[in-house]
């Protein structure tokens, strides 16, 4: 099971099997806009193959981190996403699902800008997948 395959189990989207076809479909303008050399383009990811209806992702996180003693903030933090999905958030972690998510190399390098992109683009891929993540945390 993949990484991501775990956030998606988590939110209940576990009948969607994977992420866009087109992992550029989901980058933030600021990153997709950025050169990418062809010798390091990403191949492409499997497509989304039989989505189920759109889960209510955000009652979800919302309920989870009402519940949660720490103050997790979902909608800002990556490390706070998975911790309230019981979800390994360590550097290692994220950098395991950076890759899987194909995350440019020049951020790989830099846990700040890796943290601020991973971010956006599982919120991007939960809604590819049947979540229901506003327009304004996947810009």
């Amino acid at each position: 099971m993949s990484f991501f395959s775990k956030i998606l189990d988590k939110l209940g989207l576990k009948n969607a099997q994977s992420v866009p076809a087109d992992p550029a479909a989901t980058v933030p303008s600021a990153v997709a806009d950025a050169p990418v050399p062809a010798a390091v383009a990403p191949a492409p990811a499997q497509e989304v193959v039989n989505p189920i209806a759109v889960v209510d992702v955000v009652a979800q996180l919302e309920k989870r981190a009402a519940a949660n003693p720490q103050k997790l903030n979902w909608r800002t933090s990556i490390v706070d996403l998975l911790k309230l999905l019981d979800i390994d958030s360590s550097l290692e972690a994220r950098k395991a699902l950076a890759k899987e998510l194909y995350c440019p190399d020049e951020l790989m390098g830099d846990s700040a800008k890796m943290n601020m992109w991973l971010h956006k683009n599982v919120l991007a891929h939960i809604a590819a997948n049947g979540g229901n993540i506003p327009k304004e945390l996947t810009d």
